[in-house]
């Protein structure tokens, strides 16, 4: 229960989806707060000399989200490393916005250990009206059985 796939469970073009979750002000503030990106357009509400209107989060606290509902179903306990990101932030997330990602495996190449194999996927994030805000490409080692 709880354990991720190993790479021989998985197949080049699965996908599911991640379960979905609303940004709070307190995940902005707790996420600001720890990794020090105090930027006027995070922590000032009043804030009006940026190009977005309200109050967006930084890319990476949506990256992050993200990543963590990847370990809870795909990689907690196989997910050996993370090798390579390749992202693009599409569109802004902001306070208030549901996000949800499509996981698609795009590639598996098992490594000359034969237990453990370095796993391609897209990841395709969205909000609440299904806008795509973020896709990026994760290259991850897996273990085998």
């Amino acid at each position: 229960m709880g354990q991720g796939a190993y790479w021989q469970d998985i197949a080049v073009g699965q996908q599911w989806r991640t379960f979905r979750r609303t940004i709070t002000e307190t995940d902005l503030v707790n996420f600001i707060n720890v990794t020090g990106m105090l930027e006027a357009i995070f922590i000032d509400a009043e804030f009006d000399g940026g190009a977005i209107k309200g109050r967006p989060v930084p890319g990476a606290l949506t990256y992050t989200l993200i990543e963590g509902f990847i370990l809870q179903s795909m990689i907690q306990g196989t997910g050996l490393a993370m090798l390579e990101l390749h992202q693009k932030i599409l569109g802004p997330v902001m306070v208030g916005d549901t996000i949800q990602a499509l996981v698609e495996v795009t590639d598996i190449r098992p490594t000359s250990k034969h237990n453990r194999a370095v796993v391609t996927s897209r990841i395709t994030v969205y909000n609440q009206r299904q806008e795509v805000v973020m896709e990026y490409t994760a290259v991850r080692l897996l273990a085998g059985r």
